[in-house]
């Protein structure tokens, strides 16, 4: 089977496209590109790219509540998650309150405008 297509970007919904973004560069040490009002693009100075749309009207998972499910997330890699959690909780994360009993090598967050990310480590 050939490929149909490359990955471009993906697309966070958010009431504030701007903050989302400033957060998201700070915990990945890319660059903001692209900045409007209803749409902010980060990079990391080649292809991988995050951007952020407005939403007026977003309303954000209660993740692991199957009625308001996460509908994705983004696992982000660390060397010292403790030190890295830190950092993240300084930008305006949040430690999620559920935490899965099985996860050993993973623990999950919630990004300013609630869409669940994971700091994940290998042991």
């Amino acid at each position: 089977m050939t490929k149909i297509a490359s990955l471009y970007s993906v697309v966070l919904d958010t009431p504030e496209p701007k903050a989302l973004a400033e957060f998201y560069a700070a915990v990945l040490d890319w660059k903001i590109t692209r900045a409007e009002d209803d749409w902010v693009t980060i990079t990391d100075g080649g292809d991988r790219r995050i951007a952020f749309q407005l939403a007026p009207d977003h309303r954000p998972p209660r993740w692991p509540d199957p009625e308001h499910p996460q509908q994705f997330h983004l696992d982000l890699l660390v060397d010292d998650v403790d030190r890295a959690e830190e950092q993240v909780l300084a930008l305006g994360a949040t430690k999620a309150e559920y935490q899965p009993p099985d996860a050993t090598d993973f623990r999950v967050y919630l990004d300013p405008s609630g869409h669940p990310f994971c700091l994940v480590w290998e042991d």
